[in-house]
């Protein structure tokens, strides 16, 4: 049960903690100290529903056809090597990220730009209902829904802090050697998430 919440709670942070359009918002936002509540309530909530989904639609796959595990499993093997070593190879090119002098957003604008870097993105599918949901697979009838909790108490938790944090955190998220760490720690994450998996 906790070991299943443990790896829901890596694997969510793992994935959801790099880079991006949606990261970079929430940042940019914070930062700015506009709208920041809306904007990290739409994300997270997001995240939360794509993950039972996937959770859930996982296993009534599996329930029915359990060769489809097989399949599900290898295709996350695949894809958490290619995001391992994308990570890795992105740390050589770490670029800091600053907050952008872009006009101030009304509440409504912030929500809608929000729900579109979160739901025009493939990348969430892939991340929350396809990788998520086969992970969860492999714990159990039972752990499946405890690695879905740490899962999502990882997204919440992320987006919280990012938001409400970004002032706090500004001076380091600016500095390149943060980002490449960070992107080297990510990466070698999703490797060893990938040979477990691979190994059964």
């Amino acid at each position: 049960m906790l070991a299943a919440t443990l790896t829901g709670l890596v694997t969510g942070l793992s994935l959801i903690v790099a880079i991006g359009a949606q990261n970079a918002f929430v940042l940019r936002q914070g930062l700015a100290r506009q709208h920041v509540g809306i904007v990290v309530a739409i994300c997270a909530l997001a995240d939360v529903v794509l993950i039972v989904a996937g959770v859930a639609g996982i296993g009534r796959i599996v329930e029915r056809a359990p060769a489809a595990l097989d399949v599900v499993r290898w295709l996350g093997v695949a894809f958490l090597t290619w995001y391992g070593v994308s990570s890795l190879l992105r740390a050589r090119h770490a670029e800091a990220l600053e907050a952008a002098n872009e006009r101030a957003l009304t509440r409504r604008g912030a929500a809608v730009r929000a729900t579109a870097l979160t739901f025009l993105n493939p990348h969430v599918y892939l991340d929350t209902v396809l990788l998520l949901g086969s992970l969860a697979a492999h714990q159990g009838p039972t752990g499946r829904w405890w690695f879905a909790l740490g899962a999502c108490v990882a997204s919440v938790a992320w987006f919280t802090g990012l938001g409400y944090g970004a002032r706090l955190l500004s001076p380091l998220l600016r500095r390149r050697r943060a980002w490449q760490v960070l992107d080297v720690l990510i990466g070698l994450t999703m490797l060893a998430i990938a040979t477990g998996l691979a190994l059964g």
